[in-house]
């Protein structure tokens, strides 16, 4: 039985693990919970999973969640709530499924309480991934993949050295915008916020989703990968896959590839991470090959997508920059969502703010964020 402390836990990636949870009760225990502001979804998992202890962002909601529950749980809030959850004694993994840059430090706290952290919030690893893996390597804990194509990567390479590994191919869907007829660079200007959420492969939440259309989530995965894997960015590749049934792969020096193939439905990976070094048995996800018909890949377009290139400049000078990346992302979606910017806006807001930026060679968490709070002030000028 794993005791599972799941941060996040009414969002996308939230809802999905609480469905692994209770496919697999008899492996997975959710011993506490914390969620962003939606009290009432909280409050239906607390009484239907019996958690320890809950948190939620919002002190006012926390009171009525006490008022709700009584005794029944210890009911915590804030950002100092996440940390109480993260490093509760009787918790054996923590993951993390919180959007944006508030995961960070309650993965640290976990790590040095010496839990293992299941990691959902990309992020976590753009941002500081150099300290992370320093402090998880400090406190013999493990960092698991929740993103579908570090899992593929994780299960490809299982224990292989990176002297055995050419290149970690990421895939990608191409979003919604991959057709260069239908959507030709010119257009892109007209697209709007309902036609970028329309995603032609997952369903994730609004974030993930504008990225996957812009091609930045891909951009921040191979940030993640090279830091997850101990690779140089260099050695980290994007292919696009329409079809999503390869999550990703792995080219060895031999010239071999190794593949992890299936329907796409982000509880696999969930299940992987959380029931790792095993493997549960599980109906959930199901993949009929004759259905597929084929599967294709192709180069992505740098012209129409030049988040990649962004990405690759900041895993390669490294430093501060991946923070600033991520933070002008962050900040440049949700103009973009609130209807204050075009869809190419998104990326030259990210390629201005980095532009402007003087690096940090060798930054300490306070210089990530400060940077990080520096590029959110700057992207939204």
């Amino acid at each position: 039985m794993k005791n599972v402390v799941l941060l996040g836990s009414t969002g996308s990636i939230g809802t999905s693990t609480v469905k692994v949870a209770e496919d697999l009760p008899e492996r997975i225990r959710l011993i506490a919970l914390a969620a962003g502001n939606n009290s009432e979804l909280l409050l239906d998992q607390t009484r239907k999973h019996q958690p320890a202890a809950i948190s939620i962002h919002d002190p006012a909601k926390a009171i009525e969640l006490r008022e709700a529950l009584g005794t029944a749980c210890e009911v915590f809030f804030g950002a100092e709530g996440l940390l109480k959850l993260a490093a509760l004694p009787e918790a054996d993994i923590v993951l993390i499924a919180i959007v944006g840059t508030a995961g960070l430090q309650p993965a640290l706290a976990a790590i040095r309480a010496g839990k293992d952290i299941a990691v959902a919030s990309k992020e976590i690893l753009v941002m500081a991934g150099e300290i992370v893996m320093n402090e998880a390597r400090k406190y013999g804990v493990r960092v698991l993949a929740v993103d579908s194509e570090h899992s593929a990567i994780f299960q490809c390479l299982d224990g292989k050295p990176a002297a055995s590994v050419r290149k970690l191919w990421l895939t990608a869907s191409g979003g919604p915008f991959r057709d260069a007829q239908l959507w030709p660079k010119e257009k892109f200007a007209e697209i709007t916020v309902e036609r970028a959420l329309k995603h032609p492969s997952w369903v994730m939440g609004r974030k993930i989703t504008i990225d996957s259309a812009t091609l930045f989530n891909k951009g921040l995965e191979m940030i993640e990968a090279r830091w997850l894997f101990d690779i140089e960015m260099a050695r980290v590749g994007v292919v696009v896959h329409p079809q999503s049934i390869v999550h990703s792969m792995v080219e060895f020096v031999d010239g071999s590839l190794l593949a992890q193939l299936s329907t796409p439905d982000m509880c696999l990976p969930i299940q992987y991470a959380l029931t790792y070094p095993d493997r549960a048995a599980s109906d959930r996800v199901q993949t009929d090959f004759p259905k597929l018909s084929s599967l294709t890949f192709e180069a992505p377009d740098p012209e129409r997508f030049p988040a990649l290139t962004l990405a690759r400049r900041a895993g390669e000078e490294g430093g501060t920059l991946p923070a600033v990346l991520n933070a002008a992302n962050e900040i440049a979606v949700e103009a973009f969502v609130n209807r204050k910017i075009n869809f190419p806006q998104i990326t030259e807001t990210v390629r201005r703010t980095m532009d402007a930026h003087q690096v940090v060679a060798q930054p300490t968490l306070e210089q990530i964020l400060a940077a990080d709070v520096w590029a959110r002030h700057e992207a939204a000028l």
